[in-house]
């Protein structure tokens, strides 16, 4: 991750983040080329920090998995937003950059005196982006959502879109989705595109301008099929009438979906049963999935029985049929797709493990701009690494100052 090269060379973030939505929004806005100064708690950090696994830093602080995951390359500067000499100082950073970005409960920032109006006030062009469980500001019509008080992770606003109801399977209570943080990435995402259009629109016009996210909204625009579905009368009596499944090959599981009546007819002549194109059974797509454990399964995984998952995937794809092998974490680490796609970042560890942490690489690939190298030694910050490097080059306080703030507590020592 190499600030400064890529289309977002030269873009400032100025991050109060936590966790995971934001930070993974202004690490991938990192890797397009923007500079990432994250400001965090001068002596804990973030609270990412403190998830597990985790592993050491050189001073022997816990790093977590989350923080390691999703703040590659950032540069850290260690402020007590609570202290008014650190309100002070981070307000007189704001005009030093383009973005402003916090993901603090709804509420927070207004309460620390670092609303948007007084960000505004001080960097009349800056580009506000708040992610929040259920959004920051009000509406067009003046409204604030009901839950705006409620905190949230990832697992909250998953279960509030519906989307673990709706896979539940009969008997059974609804579960978190395996995925882990599909609320916060997908929130990062909106984040990222909301930056970049009030950027562009900031060219246009100068004028900067709040981005309120909310993980409800993204977490309901991602899982549109609850809606959508019922809307169209699907209910848990009258299934969606598709095969979407696993089904077990010889060293595993391959995952299969049908869709379509020409897909179904193409499994059926390869699998060696096309008397089911003429079986009163299958003349809908309800019969699919009516038959799907006495017949289809059973002869589809008689056939994949005598096949690795690859090959029984690779003769599936070329009958032009949907499927794909379940991997596990060391096959996906392992594959050759990763590699040639430079999506994994090998971090050393600094507490002696001579197994690297793997940070995903950059999803986003540009043909004029190939995706650059992250530099030898890629990593991320420790707690207020570069607090006074910062605060020196950006608001040229003195050492004396430096010295006085930290044992003040207001920055990092």
């Amino acid at each position: 991750m190499t600030a400064g090269v890529g289309p977002l060379a030269g873009v400032r973030v100025l991050a109060a983040e936590q966790m995971q939505a934001l930070p993974f929004a202004t690490q991938l806005l990192g890797r397009l080329g923007a500079e990432v100064v994250k400001v965090e708690h001068p002596v804990q950090g973030e609270s990412g920090r403190g998830a597990h696994p985790a592993m050491a830093d050189p001073q022997g602080r816990l790093v977590g998995a989350t923080f390691l995951r999703n703040n590659l390359g950032k540069r850290s500067v260690g402020i007590d937003l609570k202290a008014p000499e650190g309100r002070d100082l981070f307000l007189d950073l704001v005009p030093r950059f383009d973005v402003v970005a916090e993901n603090f409960k709804a509420g927070t920032m207004d309460r620390l005196g670092l609303s948007y109006a007084e960000v505004a006030a001080r960097n009349p062009g800056i580009v506000y982006v708040s992610v929040s469980g259920f959004g920051n500001a009000a509406s067009a019509q003046g409204a604030h959502s009901p839950y705006r008080d409620w905190p949230a992770y990832a697992s909250v606003v998953e279960a509030m879109s519906g989307v673990y109801e709706w896979a539940r399977r009969p008997g059974e209570p609804p579960r978190p989705n395996p995925v882990g943080a599909l609320g916060d990435i997908s929130s990062a995402l909106f984040a990222v595109i909301g930056v970049l259009a009030a950027l562009r629109e900031r060219d246009r016009t100068g004028r900067g301008q709040q981005v309120d996210v909310a993980m409800l909204d993204a977490l309901l625009s991602m899982t549109d099929v609850v809606t959508n579905m019922w809307s169209l009368g699907v209910r848990p009596e009258n299934p969606m009438q598709l095969i979407l499944e696993a089904f077990a090959a010889a060293d595993g599981y391959v995952v299969v979906q049908i869709v379509r009546e020409h897909q179904f007819e193409r499994l059926a002549e390869l699998i060696g049963h096309p008397e089911w194109l003429s079986d009163e059974r299958f003349a809908s797509r309800a019969g699919w999935v009516a038959h799907l454990d006495d017949v289809v399964r059973p002869a589809l995984e008689g056939w994949m029985s005598a096949r690795t998952r690859v090959e029984a995937t690779a003769e599936l794809s070329a009958a032009g049929i949907a499927a794909g092998i379940c991997q596990t974490a060391p096959e996906v680490i392992a594959d050759e797709h990763v590699a040639a796609r430079n999506m994994l970042v090998a971090m050393e560890r600094t507490d002696g493990v001579d197994e690297p942490v793997l940070i995903p690489g950059n999803p986003v690939k540009l043909s004029e701009l190939p995706d650059p190298p992250d530099p030898p030694g890629a990593r991320v910050p420790w707690v207020g690494e570069h607090t006074a490097s910062v605060l020196r080059d950006e608001l040229a306080l003195s050492d004396e100052e430096l010295r006085r703030l930290a044992d003040a507590g207001v920055i990092s020592p």
